[in-house]
């Protein structure tokens, strides 16, 4: 299991020399030419904004936009991309060293400077679905110390600070951003500056988005990314990607296929699949502050009544695993605990712990309790299984009223809490005491079930700021075992994804999650046509 060091690695890929040379003419747009790549999505752009958005497809186009100061391998760990170096120079001093030979796509150089102004901005405006600003929580400031050094000053030792903030957080302009104040209410909509791999040139609501090039991007053969051009084109649900792709009007799908589509896809010639390891988990939520959601009775009755081994079976054709209902993905192997075993699908269970919770049913056995259920209805994996978590509780007298979304609407549900039930998946949960602080500590950024439990909080708190592995890994058992316990999060199960491309095109990078997958800067800046 990886172990964070007090200094970390420096750069993987060796500087190369720096070429100024401008991006290539725009080639024609669908995919025809040997250097444009055409990407199915599901979705629109929500938010042009890295500091804001956090749909799937708003991460694909501001993540070739923004550069990261880390970037992550299949088994979690972190590596270097625009910091060359990163660690602690003390207890409460964290620093990144960054490359010298990266520029924004009108010509300034990329420096320090645009990192910790980032960080401060998100401090200071705090913009809302920001992953980061949870994380930044024992950051009070960042400064630069140079050209190429940034320093994080802490109000307490945090080990997590460092590795989290320069894997999430995409370092933005701040030649562009500053001007405009506010940056949690800066649309960021036009006249795109980006530090590459790719600038989005124009965005066709409902139909695509087109990215060009930028130079110099030293992950990239000679400083050039292979492609002139990327075009998201946006289409109404993965089936119909399918057939785009396997008519060759596009050359990869973003979206994860659906397991039932993989073995397929797999046989069908022109089209290759690619595994992409999974570091998240398809979950359901109970929100908290509703009744009669705060009675745990309720909550454990709702975790009886769903058939685990059948969705994992039927839905995911037997390619997800089981958590043992415990919020930490078997990948991190140190930190899971054991001795938490999945939550039974007993129906007589369920009812019984209703009536201990002091409902009657009536005489068709059906309690007074009648739920609703957000999904969002691009997210055809979770569309299926939340048709059987209704046909299940429904054997238990539970009514489950389902309400799938188009995706923008789930977003503003969910931030606002409107629901009792949330369905969904985390893509990526690669920190166990980072995205147990951003999952269940009262404002954490993504705390759905509305959880503020002072015992869970301490415990995560701790777990936050302790460097001794032995002991942050029992604070992490601990915490798991009261989010288990008090079903505070329903964790379903962890899926191994696969994606498909083109078997004309070559040389994508996987990285672990849908996120990343085959739609990551590095695999994009090195992708070519064969024929």
């Amino acid at each position: 299991m990886r172990r964070r060091a007090l200094i970390f690695g420096v750069a993987a890929v060796p500087l190369a020399a720096v070429v100024g040379c401008s991006p290539s003419a725009p080639s024609e747009t669908g995919g025809a030419g040997s250097d444009t790549l055409t990407i199915a999505t599901t979705t629109d752009v929500v938010n042009y904004n890295p500091l804001v958005g956090n749909s799937r497809t708003d991460y694909w186009v501001s993540n070739l936009m923004y550069p990261r100061l880390l970037t992550i391998d299949a088994n979690g760990a972190k590596s270097p991309m625009l910091a060359a170096e990163y660690g602690y120079a003390d207890d409460k001093t964290g620093y990144y060293t960054i490359r010298s030979d990266m520029k924004w796509s009108d010509g300034q150089p990329v420096t320090a400077e645009d990192v910790a102004y980032t960080i401060n901005a998100i401090k200071q405006y705090k913009p809302t679905g920001n992953t980061t600003y949870g994380q930044l929580a024992n950051v009070e400031s960042a400064t630069a110390a140079s050209a190429t050094r940034v320093e994080l000053h802490l109000s307490k030792p945090d080990a997590t600070v460092i590795p989290e903030v320069g894997y999430w957080m995409n370092v933005v302009p701040k030649h562009v951003f500053e001007k405009q104040g506010d940056v949690s209410k800066f649309a960021n909509n036009s006249a795109w500056v980006s530090a590459g791999p790719y600038k989005l040139v124009s965005a066709v609501k409902g139909q695509s988005y087109t990215l060009e090039r930028v130079t110099p991007y030293p992950f990239a053969p000679d400083n050039t990314p292979t492609l002139a051009k990327v075009v998201f084109r946006v289409y109404p649900d993965v089936n119909t990607e399918i057939l785009a792709l396997k008519n060759g009007d596009v050359d990869a799908i973003a979206n994860a296929l659906p397991p039932a589509q993989v073995k397929n896809l797999k046989s069908t010639s022109g089209i290759t699949v690619e595994e992409v390891p999974g570091l998240g988990y398809a979950h359901m939520t109970y929100n908290m502050s509703r009744k009669p959601l705060e009675n745990l009775k309720v909550r454990q009755a709702l975790a009886a009544a769903v058939d685990y081994e059948s969705i994992r079976t039927v839905v995911l054709q037997g390619q997800g695993v089981t958590t043992g209902s415990s919020p930490i993905p078997p990948v991190l192997k140190d930190f899971v605990n054991p001795s938490l075993k999945e939550y039974v699908f007993d129906v007589d269970k369920a009812k019984q712990l209703l009536q201990e919770a002091g409902y009657k049913a009536d005489g068709s056995g059906r309690f007074p309790l009648n739920l609703t259920m957000i999904y969002s209805l691009q997210d055809a994996v979770t569309s299926q299984w939340a048709s059987m978590v209704k046909d299940s509780a429904a054997k238990a007298g539970i009514t489950i009223t389902l309400q799938g979304l188009d995706r923008n609407t789930y977003l503003a549900k969910t931030a606002a809490g409107e629901y009792d039930i949330y369905a969904g998946n985390f893509a990526i949960m690669d920190d166990p005491a980072t995205n147990m602080a951003l999952t269940y500590l009262p404002k954490g950024a993504i705390n759905y079930t509305l959880v503020d439990d002072p015992a869970l909080s301490a415990l995560i708190t701790q777990a936050q700021a302790e460097t001794d592995e032995a002991k942050q890994k029992d604070l992490v058992w601990q915490a798991a075992t009261l989010v288990h316990d008090n079903v505070y999060d329903n964790v379903m199960y962890m899926q191994n994804l696969y994606v498909a491309h083109s078997a004309k095109w070559t040389g994508f990078i996987v990285k672990p999650s849908e996120l990343m997958s085959i739609i990551d800067p590095q695999s994009l800046a090195n992708v070519k046509k064969t024929s």
